[in-house]
């Protein structure tokens, strides 16, 4: 299924020999952290810092990975955040990992980002600045 999305932020994170697993390549799970890498990276530049002491927050309700490629040490992995069609209070987002020199298309993943306030636990309106931001994009 084809999703209408934007490029929204690219960030590159290094591939640590300690990311590796028993089968040379990198661990399955350290994907999912490339992309809080680059989602958190995408947050901080737009001013939404990560901070215990915030009540409002987004939080992700569900992450996917597709695996093309396996990674392996050394290298950089570039991360490409897209982010589609917001709602009322929630945002899809889709990632691209490929390393920093090459055109291959490692893995894709996606999640949705629910903004939600930690004083009731419940989903909040997406920041204005959020929603402008990647409708004026589209």
């Amino acid at each position: 299924m084809e999703h209408h999305r934007i490029l929204v932020h690219t960030t590159q994170v290094p591939i640590r020999w300690g990311d590796m697993d028993a089968m040379g390549h990198v661990n399955n799970t350290v994907y999912f952290r490339y992309m809080e890498q680059a989602r958190i990276a995408w947050l901080e530049s737009l001013g939404y810092g990560v901070a215990v002491t915030l009540d409002e927050s987004p939080v992700i309700v569900n992450a996917s990975c597709t695996f093309i490629v396996p990674f392996t040490y050394p290298g950089t992995v570039e991360i490409r955040t897209f982010a589609g069609k917001p709602g009322r209070s929630s945002l899809p987002t889709w990632h691209e990992m490929s390393k920093v020199g090459e055109d291959t298309l490692y893995a894709e993943g996606a999640s949705k980002i629910v903004w939600t306030l930690a004083s009731t636990g419940k989903s909040a309106p997406l920041p204005e600045a959020i929603r402008k931001l990647v409708e004026a994009l589209a």
